[in-house]
């Protein structure tokens, strides 16, 4: 922990850290991408009156995806200060 300017400034350049870090970060961008992906066809199936249900149910499973999100931020929070106190201890 460094200190700058009176605030505190966490530095952990641990390659772990980075690792499961940045594969949260890409889960959770194609978990986005998803999202827009079944909105999108949703949106477009609307078009279509013989199309209107199935478009209902990517809308759902584009909501469902928006749970995840956050869930994927909380476990990734979660996973890493696991490993930061794990670093820490050694």
């Amino acid at each position: 922990m460094i200190k700058v300017n009176g605030r505190e400034l966490d530095i952990d350049i641990g390659s772990r850290h980075i690792v499961v870090q940045r594969r949260y970060e890409a889960l959770g961008a194609f978990n986005d991408l998803m999202i827009a992906v079944w909105f999108l066809i949703g949106s477009f199936f609307f078009l279509n009156d013989s199309l209107v249900e199935s478009g209902t149910w990517l809308f759902v499973v584009g909501s469902a995806q928006l749970i995840i999100k956050p869930l994927i931020k909380l476990i990734s929070l979660v996973h890493v200060g696991i490993l930061h106190k794990a670093t820490l201890q050694q």
